[in-house]
Formats: structure tokens, C-alpha cells, sequence
């Protein structure tokens, strides 16, 4: 997020003139150096009043806020969408209203927890989410846009002193002040002055331990932050970088987990008797090396596997399970289950290739 904050503002860098650059460097001199003389006026609130002062002072040819286009003199009116309510129109709008939910709540929770750990307070995840949605129907209802919680405006606010939640009501109505009040002054703030402040947000949001701990970290950790953040600033889309890292982690974890089934021999009272204790998570990452760890040859007369510290989740763990008991009884042995949970049993009970003998007469409802 750090990283796409930052390349949003070179669009305003690119071509522009030695005075707009000029700017951004006072800018971000103001707002790292002004603190050192008083905190009790956000610096970037200075910035922007010092930097759009002088730009009007001096007529310096920069791009300000009106050349963006042109800002809205009135409040918008409430009106229903004048748009047939038919099934085709749902199969248009709902691939975008999904992504545009699914993007700004990852958005606003990631924030939410960026704000926890800088505040050291929790907060109500299910209030914003729950406050998120309502506000959005309403301004959709106005004519609004789709919003969420934006990590800059965010970091903004957090630095600049706030704390609570009257912050962001009066930071609306000022916003709202400014756009119908002051809306030919704040035509003329010169957008490097914005370009600044983004830098500085920028600049705080960024983990920079994150890749100093790239050496100590797993291997697994490093990829997925790496593939996610390439795939991030690349596509510059948030949502896509996010489910390529959870479905990386998936798989990295599916596989660690995979490794944890052990199959332990233990003594037997007897000849001609094997017993088998198996311990972890059977599923399809784990199959194979499940099967792999009994020991075929000879010809024992009776297999006992002890099934307590184990749990099959899939058909594929039935099929190894199945195909363990199988080459057994090819040998003429017989085997027995002990052990095996309710759920594990049901789920052999279901799907098992092979007649069920081996299971017992009662499993364990754990």
C-alpha cells in the first residue's frame, strides 16, 4: 500500500516544472521539521496553507486542485436509481458492486489494524464493517460513490493528534465546508502540496523492518510478501495481490502440515503382530506419506493401527487408508482399527473402497 501511495503521486511529478518539485521538497520540509517547533498545528496542514500561499503569492505556473476538474456548489439531492430493476441488470452491476465490497472492506480492516498497532487500542471490526455498508447504501442513494477507509487520510488524521471517532465526523464537515464555502480558494492549492503530504504517508507506512527481517524470515513468509507485493504494484490492485498471498500461505501451510502425520511401530505383545500408533492430520497433502510409512514385507498375522491422535478429512485420506489396509490383507493379515474418532469413522463408513471389517465396533465421539 506504501509502495502504490507513493507511484499515485509520480503522475504529478512526471513533466512538471523545477517549481512544482521545488515545492514537494519544501513540503516535506515543512512537515518533518515544523514538529520540531510545535505540535499543536498538524504540520501538513501548514504545508499546504505555507505552500498554496506562496503558489498564489508568486504566480508560479504549477497544477492546482481546479485543474483536476471542476468541484461540485451544492449538496447532492436524494433520488432512487433510475435504473430498470431487472435480472440483467443485476448480472451487470453485482461483479462490481463484489469486488468494489470485497476491496474496500480488506481496505478498511487493513487499516483498522494499521491505526491499532500506532493508537496500541483494539477496535469493533464487525461496527466498521457494519457502519461501512449502511453509509455506502446511503450515499449510493445521493448519488455517492462506493467508500471505505483510506490508510492515508487515516495516518493523517492519527498523526495529526485524533484520536476518537469525532475526528472523522469533522473531517466530513469541514471537507463539506471547503467544497461548498471555500471552494474557489481551495481551487488554487497547488497539487504538489498534496504530492508532499501523500510522500510523507507514504513514507510512514511503509514497514521499512519488513525487509531487514527478509534474511531471518522463512523462506515461505519472504515469497508470499514478495509475490504479493509484486503483484500489488504491478496490477495495482489490491484485491488480486491478496488472494495470490492467502492462496500461497494456503499452500504453504497445507504442505508444513502435510509433514506433521507420523506413523510409529511399537512393540507388540507378540509374534507375528504389528502395531502402528499414527499421530497428525490425515488429508490429501499427507496421504502419500502416510501410506509410505508401513512397513509391507513378511507376512504378519494380525495389524493393529492406533487411530487416537489422528483425524482423516478427505476422500483422499480414506483412499490411503484403504489402500494401507488392502495390501495387509493381501497378506493374508488381519486389521484392525483402534481408536478413530466419530467423524473419521462416519467419513470411512461413507466412502471406504473396501468391506469395513477392519473398523471398530464403536468410535470415539472426539
Amino acid at each position: 500500500l506504501a509502495i502504490l501511495i507513493f507511484l499515485a503521486q509520480m503522475p504529478e511529478l512526471i513533466g512538471a516544472n523545477w517549481q512544482s518539485f521545488a515545492l514537494v521538497a519544501g513540503g516535506l520540509a515543512i512537515i518533518y521539521g515544523f514538529p520540531r517547533i510545535t505540535k499543536a498545528v498538524p504540520s501538513p496542514l501548514v504545508a499546504i496553507i505555507v505552500l498554496s500561499a506562496l503558489a498564489i503569492s508568486t504566480g508560479m505556473d504549477v497544477r492546482s486542485v481546479g485543474d483536476m476538474g471542476q468541484m461540485p456548489s451544492s449538496l447532492p439531492m436524494f433520488r432512487l436509481p433510475a435504473i430498470p430493476l431487472t435480472w440483467e441488470t443485476l448480472a451487470i452491476i453485482a461483479p462490481v458492486s463484489a469486488t468494489l465490497a470485497f476491496v474496500g472492506l480488506l481496505e478498511s480492516l487493513l487499516t483498522a489494524n494499521l491505526l491499532d498497532d500506532i493508537t496500541d487500542t483494539p477496535s469493533d471490526k464487525d461496527r466498521e464493517t457494519r457502519g461501512q455498508g449502511i453509509a455506502n447504501i446511503v450515499a449510493g442513494f445521493f448519488g455517492g460513490m462506493a467508500g471505505c477507509a483510506m490508510i492515508g487520510q487515516s495516518i493523517i488524521n492519527v498523526t495529526s493528534g485524533a484520536r476518537g471517532r469525532l475526528s472523522t465526523l469533522w473531517a466530513g464537515l469541514f471537507l463539506l465546508f471547503l467544497i461548498l464555502v471555500l471552494q474557489d480558494w481551495v481551487a488554487r492549492i497547488p497539487m504538489a502540496a498534496l504530492v508532499a503530504v501523500m510522500i510523507m504517508v507514504s513514507i510512514g507506512t511503509f514497514d521499512w523492518g519488513s525487509v531487514l527481517r527478509l534474511r531471518s524470515t522463512p523462506i515461505q513468509s519472504s515469497i508470499v510478501m514478495i509475490a504479493t507485493t509484486v503483484t500489488v504494484v504491478a496490477t495495482h490492485d489490491l484485491s488480486k495481490g491478496v488472494v495470490l498471498g492467502v492462496l500461497l500461505s494456503a499452500v504453504f501451510f497445507m504442505r508444513k502440515v502435510g509433514k506433521t502425520i507420523a506413523v510409529e511401530e511399537i512393540e507388540a505383545p507378540e509374534e507375528g503382530v504389528l502395531r502402528y500408533r499414527v499421530s497428525g492430520q490425515l488429508f490429501f497433502a499427507s496421504s502419500d506419506l502416510f501410506a509410505a510409512s508401513f512397513e509391507h514385507h513378511g507376512h504378519p498375522r494380525r495389524v493393529e493401527i492406533d487411530m487416537t491422535n489422528a483425524h482423516l478429512w478427505d476422500l483422499t485420506a480414506v483412499a490411503a487408508l484403504d489402500k494401507v489396509v488392502f495390501r495387509y490383507r493381501r497378506q493374508g493379515a488381519q486389521v484392525e482399527l483402534i481408536g478413530m474418532n466419530q467423524a473419521s469413522q462416519t467419513l470411512v463408513e461413507r466412502v471406504g473402497k473396501y468391506d469395513k471389517s477392519h473398523l471398530p465396533a464403536e468410535a470415539d465421539a472426539h
